[in-house]
């Protein structure tokens, strides 16, 4: 089974549970295990809120107040993007653990932790980062998609 699915949202603290959701209610139609979908929907949370934090800039024309999400659900793995026009990531900007007391800093350390591999990177020609991860996926027993 292949799905996919893209979003241009607002940089808006809003838009961050409604990809949330949107990425759980595909997994539980696909039948995807409960586990693996939470992992994957707190990795988009945290790709999300780092988007609508330091996503703005020029890379969308006048719409650097949006960002873009896509999920790809392909045969046996999930593929999310989280792309937005901010000023970029560059390699010399290391992902370190955060400090136990700190209130930010943490997202993209848990995304590393929740998904099987992850890459961060400057969009090509167009500034703003890319967020990319994924996950391998299991599989519930009774998927409502195959039941409906």
């Amino acid at each position: 089974m292949s799905i996919w699915w893209s979003l241009h949202l607002r940089r808006e603290a809003a838009s961050v549970p409604l990809a949330r959701r949107l990425l759980i209610g595909t997994m539980e139609t696909a039948g995807v295990d409960p586990d693996v979908s939470y992992d994957l929907s707190v990795a988009l949370s945290e790709a999300c809120a780092n988007a609508v934090e330091h996503g703005g800039g020029a890379a969308f024309g006048d719409r650097s107040e949006a960002y873009r999400v896509t999920a790809y659900l392909d045969g046996e793995k999930c593929r999310i993007e989280v792309a937005d026009a901010g000023p970029g990531f560059t390699r010399a900007q290391e992902i370190r653990p955060a400090r136990a007391d700190a209130e930010h800093g943490r997202g993209l350390c848990l995304i590393r932790e929740l998904a099987d591999h992850v890459h961060i990177g400057a969009k090509p020609g167009r500034g703003g980062t890319v967020v990319s991860f994924d996950k391998m996926l299991k599989w519930k027993k009774d998927p409502s998609l195959l039941t409906a």
